[in-house]
C-alpha cells in the first residue's frame, strides 16, 4: 500500500490505477478504523480491482464544542490494517492541503432538506462538512464505486442525494453496520466509553430493536413508541438527542401509511454522543 500527502499525488496514483484499467473504490474515513470501516475497505478489495482510502479528520464536520481536537487519531495502526486488509493506495491529507488556507471562505456544499433534523439539528453545519468534502473525494478519486456505512443512515441518505443531485457517475454502496458482542454500534467514539459506559451504551441498540419489534407486532402508533422509547433510555441512564420513526427515504416522520422505516437514534452517555438505527419494512 502506497501512503500519499497532497491531492497532486492522489491524483498521480489514481491516474496510473485508471491507465491500467482498473476499476476504483474509494472508502472515505477519518481514521481511528475499527472493523466497521475494515468491512468497506473488504467491500471494495472484493468488489473493485484498486481501492483507495482516506484518512481525513475533517474540521468541517465539528461544531465549536465538538471533540475535533480530541479526536482518536491512529495513523501507524490505521496503515497496517489498511495494507492488510488489501487497500491500494491511502490518502491522509491535513485541513490545509484539503480546503487551502483559508477554511472559512470555501466553497460549502449543502443539501437542505434532509439535513435540517436529527443530526443536523443537534449539530448545526455537520451534514455541510460532509457533503463538502464527500463532493471534493469524489471529484478527486472519480472512483467507480464508493462505501460508506450505514451506522449513519442520515448521512447515507444524505449522500445518496448529493450523488443524485450532483450527477456523480459512481455507484454508492452502503454497508450493514458492525456491531459489538453486545450489540453497540462499532464507533470510534466508543474509545471514550468506560466498561461502565458500554454497557450502558448497549441500551441504544436494545431500545430500538425493541421498538421494532413492538412495530412488526402491528403497534403502529409510532409517535407513542418514540415516546415511550425516548423514556426507556432515559431510564438505562443514556439521555436521549432524539428517537424517530421515519420514512426511510424522506426521514420525515413515519406515518401508517408508510411500509420502509427507519429507526434513528442519537443519545449522551455522560458526554459521549452515539447514534444508531435500525430499518424495518413492513
Amino acid at each position: 500500500m502506497h501512503t500519499v500527502a497532497t491531492k497532486a499525488a492522489l491524483r498521480q496514483g489514481l491516474k496510473k490505477a485508471s491507465q491500467q484499467g482498473l476499476s476504483i473504490g474509494l472508502v472515505p474515513t477519518m481514521g481511528n478504523l475499527h472493523q466497521g470501516h475494515l468491512a468497506l475497505i473488504e467491500a471494495s478489495v472484493r468488489e473493485c480491482q484498486f481501492t483507495v482510502a482516506t484518512i481525513f479528520v475533517n474540521p468541517m464536520q465539528f461544531g465549536t464544542n465538538e471533540d475535533l481536537a480530541v479526536y482518536p487519531r491512529t495513523l501507524e495502526q490505521d496503515q497496517q490494517l489498511l495494507e492488510r486488509a488489501g487497500c491500494n493506495l491511502l490518502f491522509t491529507a491535513d485541513a490545509n492541503e484539503v480546503y487551502g488556507p483559508d477554511l472559512e471562505s470555501g466553497t460549502v456544499v449543502r443539501i437542505p432538506q434532509l439535513s435540517q433534523a436529527y443530526c443536523g439539528k443537534s449539530r448545526p453545519g455537520h451534514f455541510d462538512g460532509v457533503a463538502t468534502i464527500v463532493t471534493k473525494l469524489f471529484n478527486l478519486a472519480a472512483p467507480a464505486k464508493a462505501y460508506f456505512g450505514l451506522k449513519d443512515f442520515q448521512q447515507f441518505r444524505i449522500i445518496q442525494q448529493l450523488v443524485e443531485d450532483l450527477d456523480f457517475n459512481l455507484e454508492l454502496r452502503g454497508i450493514p453496520t458492525k456491531r459489538e458482542a453486545s450489540g453497540l454500534a462499532m464507533s470510534s467514539r466508543n474509545n471514550f466509553l468506560t466498561a461502565d459506559q458500554r454497557k450502558t451504551a448497549a441500551g441504544l441498540y436494545a431500545t430500538l430493536k425493541y421498538t421494532v419489534e413492538q412495530i412488526l407486532t402491528g403497534n403502529r402508533e409510532f409517535r407513542q413508541l418514540e415516546s415511550g422509547a425516548a423514556l426507556a433510555l432515559s431510564q438505562l441512564g443514556i439521555r436521549p438527542d432524539y428517537l424517530a420513526i421515519c420514512n426511510a427515504e424522506t426521514l420525515a416522520l413515519a406515518t401508517a401509511a408508510d411500509s420502509k422505516l427507519v429507526l434513528l437514534a442519537a443519545g449522551f452517555v455522560d458526554s459521549i454522543r452515539l447514534i444508531d438505527n435500525l430499518t424495518v419494512e413492513l
